[in-house]
């Protein structure tokens, strides 16, 4: 038996059909999204204020030279937020 031309459009009808319902249920919706967004900003800004309160600590230490280390942890902080946000987004 062979089949209609007919039964093939309906075959190829109904498949397009469950795949756009799948496609609807895999769409990622607003509360994922903002998730994400906190996450990414969440791995940026981690680093930087890690950064900025161990130099104040470590310059609160010492005399002499009162930002040198916090801003050179500030800047570390930048470096290693970009490598997260970089490698979280490629992943």
């Amino acid at each position: 038996m062979s089949e209609k031309p007919d039964d093939k459009l309906r075959q190829r009808v109904e498949q397009q059909a469950r795949r756009m319902q799948q496609a609807e249920k895999d769409r990622p919706n607003l509360l994922a999204q903002t998730v994400y967004m906190g996450r990414l900003g969440l791995l940026f800004v981690l680093p930087v204020i890690g950064g900025a309160y161990l130099g104040r600590w470590i310059d609160n230490m010492q005399s002499g030279y009162e930002m040198r280390w916090t801003l050179s942890l500030i800047f570390l902080g930048v470096v290693v937020g970009a490598v997260n946000l970089y490698l979280a987004i490629r992943e």
